[in-house]
């Protein structure tokens, strides 16, 4: 039998879930009094432009995570289905409309709100996938409310101006439909100010991520999917900066102590899709019970956003969504990984194919073994969802796992 792994908690994971507490009950005490007006926003969307005009901002996508790793989103998926979305649509999606519907929410027992908060505009990027843009369509026309959008580009190889411009283009259009809702001018000085902040927080939260690469790591991946909600709902504000300043020091300090994550730390695996939210503890335990520290992913840095500028702020925005390596083509995701394969010092990899996610999941067009061809270093496919928890096997995971530990081992 497997000892069991006991792991040290990361301390500042309070202060975050402290942020995280503050940012939805400002949002919920918003939308019951009317006092500030609220946009939804795509969690890789413009969220800058919506900040610098005054609006709270909510992402969705952060509450269907927590749909997902309460373990709710199952059980809601079907009454999002019976209004005519597809099961094999993202579950994010089919789960968020689910709960609303029934009118439960994640939220209630944390933080004791009923309900999400109701929308004054919607605003998408598709840069994502083209289900966002029905997500929010259904909600626009739930509460009568303008919907936005950034359609991007798709595959792309390297990012050219015209792509930029394109992009830069559409969202300062988004600006004056934005002014109507707002009911206030627009201010490219605010806008600058809360680039430079989206900026740094971007920055710093890559500091934290690229702290995996000492040896042994001090963190792991599933901490990130715990840890990254700043970067999400907070970027742009101050406050994600002090919360992510508090997690940088406390994991320099484990780097200089050598306090690994993973206590005995043998194997370095790399996470590539979206998480299984309703088993992340199980997979951390199962990982690190075999001595493999899971401690880097493409998901976690899907919000470093290094392009940003705000001395440029719509052209650099344009360029930092349109290098966002879900947009690109498979030659630009395989030299991506193959860095982060070199920085981590990688010596396997994990592909999550989530079967309603086919945007995230990169292992159906021969990915893997182009990349195991090319770099030596092996992988394995694990079949599952981020949401639906039908689509996976937890006995199939486990046995997987443990034959590819035992590759690894004879790697060695």
């Amino acid at each position: 039998m497997t000892e069991k792994v006991v792991r040290k908690k990361i301390a500042a994971a309070r202060d975050i879930g402290q942020f995280m507490a503050d940012y939805y009950l400002e949002l919920d005490q918003a939308s019951k009094t009317g006092e500030h007006k609220i946009a939804w926003c795509t969690s890789v969307g413009p969220a800058e432009i919506l900040r610098a005009m005054g609006f709270l901002v909510y992402f969705p996508e952060t509450h269907s995570a927590m749909l997902g790793s309460t373990r709710m989103a199952t059980d809601l998926i079907r009454h999002a289905n019976a209004l005519g979305y597809s099961p094999e649509i993202c579950s994010y999606l089919t789960a968020d409309i689910g709960a609303y519907v029934q009118g439960v929410t994640p939220l209630t027992k944390p933080f004791g709100i009923e309900r999400v908060p109701r929308a004054d505009v919607l605003m998408y990027n598709t840069n994502q996938c083209r289900d966002v843009q029905d997500w929010f369509a259904w909600y626009a026309r739930e509460f009568d409310a303008p919907l936005l959008g950034v359609h991007t580009h798709r595959g792309v190889g390297e990012v050219t101006d015209d792509h930029v411009l394109s992009i830069a283009r559409q969202m300062e259009e988004l600006v004056e439909p934005l002014e109507q809702v707002a009911g206030r001018p627009f201010d490219m000085d605010e806008f600058k100010e809360v680039v430079a902040l989206s900026r740094a927080c971007s920055d710093i939260w890559k500091e934290v991520l690229d702290t995996a690469a000492a040896a042994p790591s001090p963190v792991t991946f599933f901490d990130g999917t715990t840890l990254m909600g700043p970067a999400v709902v907070g970027r742009g504000t101050q406050e994600a900066l002090d919360v992510f300043e508090v997690l940088l020091a406390e994991l320099k300090e484990r780097v200089e102590n050598h306090e690994g994550a993973v206590a005995g730390e043998r194997f370095r695996i790399y996470w590539e899709g979206m998480p299984v939210w309703g088993r992340l503890r199980a997979h951390s335990e199962l990982f690190a019970s075999r001595g493999a520290c899971v401690l880097a992913s493409t998901y976690c840095n899907s919000w470093i956003f290094s392009a940003l500028d705000p001395a440029d702020p719509f052209t650099s925005m344009a360029r930092a969504y349109t290098e966002l390596f879900i947009v690109r083509s498979d030659e630009a995701k395989e030299a991506y990984i193959e860095r982060m394969l070199d920085f981590f010092q990688i010596d396997g990899i994990i592909y999550h194919n989530a079967r309603t996610c086919p945007n995230n999941s990169n292992s159906r067009y021969g990915m893997p073994q182009r990349l195991t061809e090319k770099t030596g270093v092996p992988s394995l496919i694990i079949d599952g969802d981020l949401n639906d928890l039908r689509c996976l096997s937890d006995e199939q995971t486990q046995t997987n796992v443990e034959a590819f530990m035992e590759q690894l081992e004879e790697n060695r």
